[in-house]
């Protein structure tokens, strides 16, 4: 082996699949290798298939914010009852001041 291989290591990326040449003393990355791309739509008929798909699945998604978003008044509401009652039975306290410590 020659003396550059032994200062380099290749590697796999886990996440992206993308091959990386790391120099060992640098610890940087010396080369990047992106992964080769996978052909996704092999058919015309089967994209708009998906995309029509896609279409309702974010109608679904934008009804459920929806509701959430008419749930959320009803949630802090009952969240201010909460903190209001326990503020109501906690003792009046004066706050210490600076001048108070000395």
């Amino acid at each position: 082996m020659s003396e550059d291989a032994k200062k380099t290591i290749e590697l796999i990326c886990p996440c992206c699949q993308a091959r990386l040449t790391v120099d060992l003393e640098l610890g940087a990355v010396l080369h990047h290798e992106p992964p080769a791309k996978v052909a996704s739509v092999t058919d015309l008929k089967t994209a708009v298939e998906e995309l029509k798909g896609e279409a309702s699945r974010r109608e679904a998604r934008f009804k459920e914010s929806m509701e959430a978003e008419k749930e959320k008044g009803k949630v802090l509401e009952r969240k201010f009852k909460e903190l209001l009652k326990k503020a109501k039975d906690e003792p009046i306290t004066r706050p210490t001041r600076e001048i108070d410590l000395d």
